[in-house]
């Protein structure tokens, strides 16, 4: 069975079939004792510049989704996380590379939160008022207000 991809500028969700090389990236939901979730924007010079997004970065090789994401917040943003919950996959087709983004939930941190990246970053409720959402993050917004109203 095939899995749903987001298409981005490119006509909104359908399933695609393509031959590209998929670019795995953990992704950390940093959710904070006020249910709040962190979001940060893209720094300058990187595709999709001052769009908001979730924290996170790719896997290198021979790095699991947990390790990647240990490390990628630790780089980006300056803290280490406690345990992590694997909670869903998502795979965008945006125009500069195919995207499995591996969604982690990570409710503890410990160091002080630093930007090295120079990006911005807002602690959100939902729905986010941060603009523009980077369209690979739209979705996993739907599905934590999904997941919200059922409690």
């Amino acid at each position: 069975m095939k899995q749903p991809v987001l298409v981005v500028d490119g006509g909104g969700q359908a399933v695609s079939d393509t031959d590209r090389s998929v670019v795995d990236v953990a992704v950390g939901i940093l959710i904070d004792n006020q249910d709040r979730y962190l979001l940060t924007s893209r720094p300058a010079g990187k595709v999709y510049a001052g769009h908001w997004e979730f924290p996170g970065g790719k896997l290198e090789p021979g790095e699991t989704v947990d390790q990647a994401l240990r490390r990628e917040l630790q780089e980006e943003i300056g803290v280490t996380i406690g345990p992590t919950e694997v909670w869903r996959d998502s795979l965008v087709d945006y125009p500069h590379a195919m995207v499995r983004l591996h969604f982690c939930k990570v409710r503890s941190w410990t160091g002080e939160m630093h930007m090295h990246e120079g990006q911005a970053f807002s602690w959100e409720h939902l729905p986010v008022t941060c603009e523009p959402v980077l369209p690979g993050t739209v979705p996993v917004l739907s599905w934590l207000a999904e997941e919200a109203s059922r409690i």
